[in-house]
This record gives structure tokens, sequence and C-alpha cells, in this order.
């Protein structure tokens, strides 16, 4: 709260509600959990908050700006991992059926242990009024239980590191510190997980299965080549979009934080892997300082921040590459700009278990909120990975090609097949077997080489044709050491991914900026955003 004053979300999120900056969706029905409407000044708002998001980053970095569509076919979707790795964990409480995120379980119970440890030690317990309120409704009234030293370490160890445990580890917590149903006390099923896209038919046939997509991005990666021609194919270059994506949440909490339904803004820049993805105006920003939480601090169940400039974390590769690090300044700035409380604000590693097996790095901006430390931008490293899974999959060109300065002379084992012997010895096999040797890699055909000029033939593993091994000799097969040129370099880019939460952004702003009058709090709260007009409400 600006003023400082004790916060009362409650009331603030009442007036949020009242003066009309959202709403429940289709409230007069009862409503339908995660999703809201925006009133005039919430819609005014978010005008705002993306205007300067579009002038601070696609205008001053003249990125280019499409607009694809939210309907996403199953291929697409399949191809990029999502339908096969879009999950949460969920567990179900067989006999009442309901159903809870695992990780949320865990943190809730864990969190209700301490706050009753608290209690039964005399500590004075700060009590979240709005949560409690809405507790009452599921959980059972927190005991005031003293827990041992050492359990109570555990817990904070284990809720600093919540978001880096898999099913199997959720499984795990929940039967060794006996969580259970918090309504009903019930046991609960092993986690699994649960697919996080809205699924639909594209048609009247429905014979083509599609999503609402959860993100923005594969819209922008499947125009690549187009984008590329666009910008006269000049390297580096960098898409963005400004659009809703959907997620299935499966407990919607938390307000505008946490809803099935919300506005992204994501940037996708494409850059050269070679020499060390630098960014041509990186001085310009290498003495920020953020506050900055590594991943090594996490795992030993810390939350102790780090306060660097930019440029140190890239030169002792606490960040991994100097692109990474220019938009982690530049999403500070523009956070400063916005008005964000800068002692709200830092910048947390993923830990291994968080990123995708391809990523080289990844950060997320967080803000503080009444809620706690609330992930509203992330900033990823996603390596070469979705132009190379589409391209693999499509056979489009995926790639950029360019004049090499110099030519680069290739020295290779090239193979040559006489195809006029090898389809009539091999008739139907001849496709597998072609297949096999062409695959080839240069260590195995330089000992081919060796094996062809002293025995006259060679024998490679083909899998389905015989026994598994096929033998070719001199009137077949030849293979030799050749040089080669080449005036053309042909390279997939990768990709460094900053996506933000315009709805989590638009309600830490608010809570950030908004104060009352002292003494009286009930009237004349006004909302005080520096960069745009204010609302008095």
């Amino acid at each position: 709260m600006k003023t400082g004053q004790p916060f009362d979300r409650q009331s603030l999120d009442s007036l949020l509600r009242r003066r009309l900056f959202y709403t429940p969706s289709f409230e007069i029905y009862g409503g339908v959990s995660g999703l809201y409407d925006y009133g005039p000044p919430g819609c005014s708002l978010q005008a705002n908050i993306v205007d300067l998001w579009r002038k601070h980053f696609v205008l001053e970095e003249d990125m280019l700006e499409v607009d694809c569509t939210v309907l996403t076919p199953h291929e697409v979707l399949k191809t990029s991992g999502h339908v096969d790795k879009f999950a949460d964990w969920m567990c179900k409480d067989p006999k009442s059926g309901e159903i809870f995120r695992a990780d949320h379980l865990v943190e809730e119970v864990l969190e209700s242990r301490l706050k009753g440890d608290k209690e039964a030690r005399g500590q004075k317990v700060d009590v979240d009024e709005e949560k409690e309120a809405k507790k009452k409704k599921r959980v059972k009234e927190t005991k005031a239980v003293k827990l041992d030293d050492a359990v109570v370490h555990e817990y904070e160890e284990i809720l600093a590191k919540i978001d880096n445990y898999n099913g199997d580890e959720l499984g795990a917590l929940i039967t060794k510190y006996n969580i259970k149903n918090p309504s009903t006390g019930g046991d609960l099923q092993p986690p699994v997980a649960f697919n996080l896209m809205f699924q639909t038919s594209i048609g009247p046939s429905s014979n083509l299965p599609g999503y609402l997509r959860p993100e923005t991005a594969q819209g922008q990666f499947l125009t690549f080549q187009k984008l590329l021609e666009f910008n006269q194919q000049t390297m580096p270059f960098a898409s963005a979009s400004i659009g809703k994506s959907f997620r299935n949440e499966i407990s919607p909490r938390s307000g505008l934080l946490r809803v099935r339904e919300f506005l992204m803004a994501e940037i996708e820049h494409f850059v050269d892997p070679e020499g060390g993805k630098k960014h041509p105006r990186f001085d310009e920003v290498k003495d920020i300082e953020l506050a900055l939480l590594n991943r090594h601090v996490q795992l030993e169940g810390r939350t102790e921040v780090e306060k660097m400039s930019i440029g140190k974390a890239v030169s002792t590769g606490l960040v991994d590459n100097e692109t990474l690090g220019y938009f982690l300044a530049r999403i500070q700035l523009f956070l400063k700009r916005l008005g964000v409380d800068q002692n709200k604000v830092r910048f947390r590693q993923h830990m291994a278990n968080e990123m995708a097996h391809y990523a080289a790095d990844c950060w997320d901006a967080e803000l503080l909120t009444s809620y706690g430390w609330i992930e509203c931008v992330g900033c990823a490293d996603r390596s070469a990975y979705d132009l190379t899974v589409h391209a693999k999959k499509t056979g489009a060109p995926l790639v950029v090609r360019e004049t090499r300065k110099e030519p680069l002379r290739i020295e290779e084992w090239q193979v040559d097949l006489d195809k006029k012997k090898f389809g009539p010895k091999f008739k139907k096999d001849g496709k597998t077997v072609e297949a096999a040797v062409e695959s080839l890699t240069q260590e195995m055909r330089e000992k081919l080489s060796l094996d062809l000029q002293n025995k006259g033939e060679v024998e490679i593993e083909v899998p389905g044709v015989g026994n598994g091994q096929v033998k070719l000799d001199k009137d077949l097969i030849a293979i030799e050491k050749r040089t080669r040129v080449e005036n053309i370099r042909e390279y997939t880019p990768n990709v460094i991914e900053p996506s933000f939460g315009i709805g989590r952004i638009f309600y830490s702003l608010v809570e950030h900026l908004y104060w009352t009058r002292e003494g009286d709090e009930a009237r004349g709260v006004s909302i005080s955003l520096p960069t745009f007009k204010i609302f008095r409400v």
C-alpha cells in the first residue's frame, strides 16, 4: 500500500468490484470460477498497461507485431509438447469427489500447520481475512499445535521449493506428512497429471481436433520464415504478440492472479546461437541493478535475494547470456515505468526441475503482493527447440541462410552407392538400407572405409532387414574422404522469450499504488498511477 498503512485486501477487492474495475463473469447465474469481466476503469487501466508495453518493447526495439489465431490444431500442440506435458498435478478424494491441485494443497496445509505452531508459541500471527474466509468453506479450523523446531525447518524448506516438485515427489510429501482432504479428513489418491488446455473441434464434422491456445508463442514460431523474409533476412530480430490465452486451471483462486482466460504479451527474440548470444545494446543496461534469487539459494530452502548489476550477473555466468540479461533489465525498467514498487520486485531463477529439458536458463520477475510473491513475467532461453520440432514435423525450412564472409572448407567422409546394382539386390528393403547408410556418423564412415579397403566389404546395422546386419561389397558402396566448400551458412536460431501476464501485473500494480486517507479508510480511496491518469474511486 502506497502510504504504508495496514493493508486491507478485502476493502480493496470490494472497491475494485464496486467501481467495476472487474467483476465475476456470469454472476447472475452463480458465476464460474476463474473467469472475470473488466468494466470501464479496468479496461482503461489494462489498455494503458498494454500501450506502455507496446511503446517500451515493440516500438523502441523495432519488433514485428503479429496477431495469431486463438484456435490451434491438435497436431501443432502435439508437436510442441503441450498435449503430452502441459499439465499440473491433481489429487482426488474418492469418497467426496473433491479435486485439489497437489502443490497448492501441500502448501496450504503446511502453511496452516506453521500458523498453528506460531499460535502455540504465543507469537503474533498475521491473518488474511479474505483467505481465511475462503478456507472456512473447506478447511477445518487451524489447531494451535507446537511443532518440533526440526519439523518447522522442514516445512519452511518445502515451501521455499514448492514449485520444484514433480507428481511422485508431491505424492511422497502427502504421504509423509499425512495430508488429507482438509474439509473431510478423507484419504487422497496419488497425484495424476491433468492437461490444462481447453479442447475443442474445428469445423462441423469434428474431424479436426484442436485447442484454445495456452500461449501466443506457437503462432509466432510458425510464422518465423515469413517474418524473416519481411525483415529482409536480417538477424537478430524479435516478434511480439498481445492476445488472450486459456488454461483450464484445476483450482482457480486469488482473484485475477489465477484465472482460466487471460491476456498475455509475449516476445520471441530470435538470435544466432554462435558467439554466445550477444546483444548489441547490452552495454546500455549492464549497470542496472536487479534483486536476484538464484536456484542454489532456493535449493538450500532459503529466499534471500542478492542485488547485482546485470553486467556482473552475465559475466559470472549466473545469467546465461547477454540477450537474456538484456531482457531482464528491460523488464525491470518497464515495471519501474509502470509504477511498480521497486522494493517489491525480484527475479527468481527456475530450478532444474521447473525448466523444460531444452531450456538453457529461465527467470521470473515476481511482484510482492498480499498473496505473497507472484510470477508476473517469465523470461526464458528456449534454445532452438520450437523451430526444430516444427521443422522436423512439417519439413518447412525454419532456418536462417546467410552468405559466409569466407567460404568454409570441410573435409568429410562421403558415401557413394551404385543405385543400378543396389535396387535389384535389396528390392523392397532398398530405401531402408540406403537410409541406414546415409545416417552413418563420420567416425563410423572412417572405420568402414578401412574395412572396405582391407576386407572388400562392410557390415552395417539395419534393424528390420534380415537378421539386422547387412553386408555391402565394393561393387555396391564406395567411401572416400573429400573436401566440400560451403558458401552459405544455415542455422536454426535460438529464442529468448519474455512472457507477460497482463492481469497479474494489473492487480499487483493496483495493490502497490492504492492508498486511503488516514483515519478515514472507508472513504476517499484513490489509486494513483504515475504513468497514467489518476483514478479517484
